[in-house]
């Protein structure tokens, strides 16, 4: 099955999924604490379970990594070229918090590259999809339209970090970056967002895990995002024993140095 004709097949199953979450998010639903202290609720096991069955079907002979199975040795991971890496709730603080900004992630990692990512927003029946070499597209009740970063970015630049909780390495790296706009958003949507080209920067200078990044990562990158750690390399996956990433930077204009802000 070729990476194109996948995109559909997938926005479906992260369409099914959505709805197993807002089934649970018009619920009374509690949640309970993962060892990391995470919270974790029936939405993301629903989903889980929804996504993962629907994976296995679709490609029996690829390997899927879940946040919620996660525990797969590195020696294992190691040999697969091709994999699945799901979040099958990105988001889960803003689940609780019901203010909508939660997501539903897929990807396809081919040799440490997110080639398909689908990005799914139960609350708005809104999927952002993205495949390398064919383009990033926003699909909803209207259809499917093609989206692009915005090059040149405006000025000031749009910069993705939350108001109140971004961190001191954040805040250092915004005060030399002189005039900026904040843009606040939830979840794997900072991604998109750029993808859309109603952001132009997203620092991200904390901890995330893979499942994480990948489906936001693939879209961002097929709508001309550039997405790269702290040291100017592309974000890969699967590289290592842990599933952390790395600090990155997502930016649409790669003709500004970005990583001037970091020094």
């Amino acid at each position: 099955m070729s990476a194109t004709s996948l995109l559909q097949p997938l926005t479906a199953i992260a369409e099914r999924a959505g709805q197993a979450i807002l089934e649970v998010y018009a619920s009374d639903f509690t949640a309970t604490e993962k060892s990391d202290h995470s919270p974790l609720t029936e939405a993301d096991l629903a989903a889980h379970r929804i996504i993962v069955a629907a994976l296995r079907e679709l490609t029996p002979e690829m390997p899927v990594l879940s946040e919620e199975s996660a525990r797969i040795p590195y020696a294992v991971r190691r040999g697969w070229e091709r994999y699945w890496l799901v979040d099958p709730l990105d988001g889960t603080r803003e689940f609780i918090k019901k203010n909508g900004e939660f997501t539903v992630n897929i990807a396809l990692i081919e040799r440490g590259a997110p080639i398909i990512g689908v990005v799914h927003v139960p609350v708005t029946a809104t999927s952002y999809l993205g495949c390398a070499g064919v383009g990033a597209f926003r699909q909803d009740a209207r259809g499917k339209t093609p989206i692009r970063v915005q090059l040149p970015p405006p000025s000031p630049p749009r910069v993705v970090a939350s108001r109140s909780h971004r961190g001191p390495e954040v805040d250092a790296f915004l005060e030399k970056l002189g005039r900026h706009e904040i843009v606040s958003v939830g979840s794997s949507l900072k991604f998109c967002l750029l993808a859309e080209g109603r952001a132009d920067l997203y620092p991200r200078l904390g901890p995330t895990c893979e499942w994480d990044t990948a489906a936001g990562h693939a879209v961002a990158a097929a709508a001309g995002a550039t997405v790269i750690d702290i040291n100017g390399a592309p974000l890969r996956y699967n590289q290592k024993d842990t599933l952390l990433n790395p600090y990155f930077l997502v930016f649409g204009n790669p003709d500004f140095d970005w990583r001037a802000c970091l020094e």
